[in-house]
């Protein structure tokens, strides 16, 4: 799966395209820009993805659209993925905040969270809810991501556990990521944002993972960026989602797909659901656009 980033197709009418999601009728494919999440959406169960998607994305591309990938995930737990699915392109990371040029493995921009901001607005949640368990993405492509006493990483994704807090701050961080005892992650997510919510941004971007990210970043944030790089406009975008944080990609998309195992806030705002990403959703999406 080559994500290309020079070819464009001719595009549909954006209203109409919203409206039915038909846009496959008008023979052309209607998009210049497939954005992708990876877990939960392009990935399956297993960190793989289908052949059906792979010949999906594929078509779409000898189309003239590029594929996007638009991960949560930072370029240290993202680049194995993208290089074991043969991905080339652009892809944007840890939550917008950084741009990854995936063929070249090399960070083209960087967004990181000033510590001192981020110190304030922890001590400030846990004033409200109590301790929390902690950790951390330093920046980099090669960055560390430090785990905390109690905080609980799910699957296989390396980490490094660290016992001092003041280790958190020895180095630039992309984000850092909130477990807490006894609240679910979106009472965690609504408690921080109403503790800290005026210091930095706070998401909910899957099971156990809410995260806190510099004021105003979003996986809009780096989409756009990644899109003007690539001459490419929101009104000539499809974005496929799975969670709170797809929100803001969808709101800047012109056309928003949830997952059918998607976070209920995200179906509420989507423009369209499909099946699973156990069940080639994107491929089904595209394959009709593709008519």
């Amino acid at each position: 799966m080559t994500g290309t980033t020079g070819s464009t197709a001719s595009t549909g009418s954006t209203a109409s395209t919203r409206e039915s999601g038909e846009a496959g009728e008008t023979g052309a494919f209607p998009y210049k820009l497939v954005a992708t999440d990876l877990d939960g959406t392009l990935l399956r169960s297993d960190d793989t993805v289908s052949e059906r998607t792979r010949e999906a994305l594929a078509a779409a591309t000898a189309a003239g659209s590029a594929h996007l990938v638009v991960t949560g995930r930072a370029v240290p737990w993202t680049r194995h993925i993208l290089d074991e699915l043969g991905y080339e392109g652009l892809a944007v990371c840890g939550q917008g905040a950084q741009l990854y040029d995936a063929g070249a493995h090399r960070l083209l921009t960087s967004v990181t969270l000033d510590r001192q901001v981020a110190g304030l607005a922890l001590a400030k949640i846990e004033a409200e809810v109590g301790p929390l368990a902690l950790a951390a993405s330093r920046d980099g492509v090669d960055g560390d991501v430090l785990i905390g006493p109690g905080y609980r990483v799910l699957g296989q994704l390396k980490a490094v556990p660290f016992t001092d807090v003041a280790e958190l701050w020895a180095s630039p961080l992309t984000k850092m990521y909130i477990q807490h005892p006894e609240l679910t992650d979106d009472e965690l997510a609504a408690a921080a944002r109403a503790a800290a919510g005026g210091l930095v941004s706070v998401v909910m971007a899957g099971e156990g993972i809410v995260e806190i990210l510099p004021l105003g970043l979003s996986k809009a944030t780096g989409l756009s960026l990644a899109a003007r790089r690539l001459g490419v406009k929101a009104a000539e975008t499809i974005a496929f989602g799975d969670m709170p944080n797809d929100i803001p990609m969808f709101a800047w998309s012109a056309h928003g797909v949830a997952m059918a195992n998607a976070h209920e806030e995200l179906k509420a705002v989507a423009d369209e659901m499909t099946l699973s990403n156990e069940d080639d959703g994107i491929a089904v999406v595209l394959e009709r656009l593709l008519g």
